[in-house]
């Protein structure tokens, strides 16, 4: 296959005007600074996100590369179908959740990122010690994305997978690096109206092929492979159940939800936003549904990719770009290549910008450099960005399976940060002591547990774990097992160990971490920032 110039010349546009987009986005953001905090400004936009471009952010976030081509993998994979396409309703629902339950706490104390409420229940370096997964995430999360891309471009453009990474990154990461949030959220715009338009002028083409059957027939009827509806046979409920559980509750405890619901101008404009962007999810996953459909539908031999069939070539993971290249005319797989690129674009400056805000203002402000000025942080920020950018794209260099990647970026979050970010939030009389048991239990519950996509055997077998081709397979639901017993951990023992400290049943010179009170050290949230409704907001810090 030789080079696609006009699918280049066609990317090498879109790229140059979601930059030009995002330098633009960096002028506003600038220009409506006078008078605000710099770092807010960057982090959460000066909490004056308008709610237009707040459902748009707040939709692209989660609408990323890894989104469309997982969705369109697991629809046309024979062994799954659309009933194990879990993510739309799982986010969907994530979205409303989140803004019915977590968005008031949140905003009440005009909370800066997800970390902070758990810094002001379990002290300083306890949270830093809980920032660990989510940042672990979100560059799992950003390298998702950009393998995705690399896959693309590799397919319809002939060109290689690591320059489509390097230059994706590099576009990504000079935006983000200029306007913050601005640059996220007016980009996501741009990147949201190319996905729609794309997507849906291409899925005519490639449901009117030749070689293609009905899709409405082959959903219940053999035809070239399996019916694509799928089945979940009575074996795999529990696993079924625990990654719904875990795409629904393990999707709310991320810097990128909750920058988006924090930069809104009001509560009822989050909780808006929330809800909106729920249903934006899962309405843009029809397109991928439906190219997902079209591939379990299609004789591969009569198009110009030929026998064996993309499953059988072990190409699966790039099945949205085949159905493009071979299933519809060459000018218009470059529209959807447009899509592809910018659903990966959108949700990747939102991984960048909240590894970078997690950084400056959970632990370079309150661990590292406590008497730091906001230009300080400012750039601290942009230099971690550019680190975790880059490791990021390193990482997308050796993916292997987009789906396995994306849904894995978020194991450590759902195990370990949801059941600590309920009890910061729903029950404040936890502590220091709590915490750190229930971050060990799960930890070590979800380690022990095994990882057949890390090669990690299991050391826990959970009923109904079989051996699989020599590979371990956990068909309980040990992830939600392992986020109750967590939260029961962090209930328990927060319970017994401030008993024993106040009926005097241990020293209190051994309450290393004062919670039966003492002197605490206070570490202003937003350093001369004017806070509502308090006067000012404090994280107390105690003694570790």
């Amino acid at each position: 296959m030789a080079l696609n110039i006009p699918g280049l010349v066609s990317l090498s546009v879109f790229f140059t005007l979601t930059l030009a987009t995002g330098i633009w986005a960096s002028w506003k953001s600038r220009k409506d600074q006078q008078n605000k905090n710099p770092t807010e400004m960057a982090m959460v936009g000066g909490r004056n996100i308008h709610v237009f471009i707040g459902l748009f952010t707040a939709t692209a976030t989660w609408v990323g590369g890894a989104y469309i081509n997982g969705t369109a993998e697991i629809v046309y994979l024979p062994s799954k179908g659309l009933l194990w396409v879990q993510a739309p309703v799982g986010f969907a629902l994530s979205l409303v959740i989140g803004g019915f339950f977590f968005v008031n706490p949140m905003r009440s104390k005009n909370y800066v990122t997800v970390m902070d409420p758990l810094q002001e229940t379990y002290g300083n370096m306890m949270g830093t010690l809980l920032v660990i997964p989510p940042l672990l995430g979100e560059v799992f999360w950003f390298a998702a994305i950009l393998a995705s891309l690399g896959a693309t471009m590799r397919v319809i453009l002939d060109i290689g997978g690591s320059l489509a990474i390097t230059i994706s990154a590099c576009t990504v990461i000079l935006y983000t690096l200029l306007g913050g949030l601005y640059s996220v959220a007016y980009t996501d715009v741009i990147q949201m109206v190319f996905i729609t338009l794309s997507l849906w002028i291409c899925i005519p083409f490639a449901l009117v092929n030749s070689a293609t059957e009905r899709i409405y027939y082959t959903a219940t009827h053999q035809s070239y492979q399996d019916p694509w509806i799928g089945k979940i046979e009575k074996q795999y409920l529990g696993r079924w159940l625990d990654d719904f559980f875990y795409l629904v509750l393990g999707s709310i405890p991320w810097q990128t939800y909750f920058q988006r619901v924090l930069s809104a101008a009001s509560t009822g404009q989050a909780r808006l936003i929330s809800y909106l962007s729920g249903l934006g999810c899962f309405a843009m996953a029809v397109p991928s549904v439906l190219i997902g459909a079209v591939a379990a539908s299609t004789d591969w031999n009569q198009t110009s990719y030929g026998l064996p069939s993309p499953f059988e070539r072990g190409e699966s993971a790039m099945i949205l770009p085949l159905v493009l290249q071979h299933l519809c005319p060459a000018y218009i797989s470059i529209t959807g290549l447009g899509a592809i690129a910018a659903a990966a674009m959108s949700s990747a400056d939102s991984s960048l910008l909240s590894t970078g805000s997690m950084f400056a203002h959970n632990i370079y402000r309150k661990i590292l450099r406590k008497k730091a000025s906001e230009t300080e942080v400012l750039w601290a920020m942009r230099t971690s960005m550019v680190v975790f950018g880059a490791g990021a794209a390193g990482l997308a260099f050796y993916s292997s399976s987009v789906y396995d990647l994306w849904f894995l970026s978020g194991e450590l979050v759902y195990a370990l940060l949801f059941p600590q970010l309920c009890c910061a939030l729903f029950a404040p009389s936890t502590n220091t002591y709590g915490s750190a048991a229930g971050f060990l239990i799960g930890f070590l519950l979800r380690l022990l547990a095994g990882e057949p996509a890390l090669s990690i055997p299991p050391v826990i077998r959970y009923p109904a774990c079989s051996l699989l081709n020599g590979t371990y397979s956990q068909l309980f639901p040990f992830k939600t097992f392992t986020v109750l017993l967590t939260l029961g951990t962090i209930l328990a023992v927060s319970r017994l160990a401030k008993a024993l400290f106040q009926n005097n049943l241990l020293p209190r010179s051994w309450d290393v971490c004062n919670i039966v009170g003492g002197t605490a050290i206070l570490i202003p949230l937003q350093q001369g920032e004017k806070q509502e409704p308090l006067p000012t907001t404090a994280l107390e810090e105690n003694h570790n």
